[in-house]
């Protein structure tokens, strides 16, 4: 039977680990503030959104809300971005993705200062990584790693197989696991015989973005497959990436969806957020 790998038990802990510091930062005097910026109304974004003040509450941070207008024009969205650059209360900023069509998010991505990116996407953190050097972690993924340490599944040595080349979480995937000695495979939609190399994995990841891509005849027996997607099916529940009842029997350990990696993704913003002000202080 399968080991089902509990990412809110998980989080809860982080977060609770979390709220021991912030409470000794909050000692010495130092406060904590996170600004979320939301352009238009997407649903599932006003749900992250609630999900990230939530958070910022429980471990006893501040959370700004900058709530603004679909037609908001990409000038007026890096005038708030640089006025929070600029503010020394402000220690994260975080910009909701996607943004409208007519605001370049890469423009937006790069005018974060980078001891602010808490998402971890400014090229300069992205380079960090690549390099091995200290910066913040796109969240998605060190997430992922927290979830496979804690979970007691060891890393070292072990094939690691990546479906999917984001930039938010194929790409820093990849490098995370091969800082942790892992022999790390991508794969993508250009990949010739996808199902053999993903029968190699010890570990796969699935962030593929296709609901119920993954079934048992992608997944080497006893393998452990993390599931980073997260859709709506035809009855209106969530899912992942990976066909979780076909799989199930075939694996030593599974993320459920949900209840897997998404809450580990806040979680590692407030550690990313939490970092930030200690790193200033």
């Amino acid at each position: 039977m399968a080991f089902i790998i509990d990412g809110k038990k998980i989080s809860t802990q982080i977060k609770d680990e979390l709220k021991e510091r912030v409470s000794l930062l909050h000692k010495n005097g130092i406060q904590i503030t996170l600004a979320v910026i939301q352009v238009g109304n997407d649903p599932a974004s006003s749900v992250y959104v609630q999900n990230k003040k939530k958070a910022c509450e429980y471990i006893g941070i501040n959370s700004l809300s900058y709530e603004l207008p679909e037609t908001t024009t990409q000038e007026e969205l890096l005038s708030l971005v640089n006025k929070l650059n600029t503010d020394a209360t402000v220690n994260g900023i975080l910009v909701q993705l996607p943004l409208p069509k007519h605001i370049d998010e890469d423009t937006v991505i790069q005018n974060i200062l980078p001891a602010k990116d808490v998402d971890g996407f400014h090229p300069q953190n992205v380079g960090a990584l690549s390099i091995g050097q200290k910066g913040f972690i796109s969240c998605t993924p060190a997430g992922v790693i927290e979830l496979l340490k804690r979970s007691g599944i060891e890393i070292e040595g072990k094939e690691c197989v990546v479906l999917g080349r984001s930039n938010i979480v194929g790409k820093p995937m990849a490098l995370l696991m091969l800082r942790e000695n892992a022999t790390v495979t991508i794969c993508h939609s250009r990949t010739k015989n996808l199902i053999d190399t993903a029968k190699r994995a010890d570990i796969l990841i699935v962030a593929i973005g296709k609901q119920n891509f993954v079934t048992k005849d992608f997944v080497k027996e006893g393998a452990v497959v993390i599931d980073v997607g997260m859709h709506r099916n035809e009855n209106n529940k969530l899912c992942g990436d990976i066909d979780y009842n076909d799989v199930y029997e075939k694996v030593s350990a599974i993320t459920p969806v949900p209840g897997g990696v998404g809450p580990m993704t806040i979680a590692m913003l407030m550690n990313n957020c939490v970092e930030s002000a200690e790193l200033s202080k």
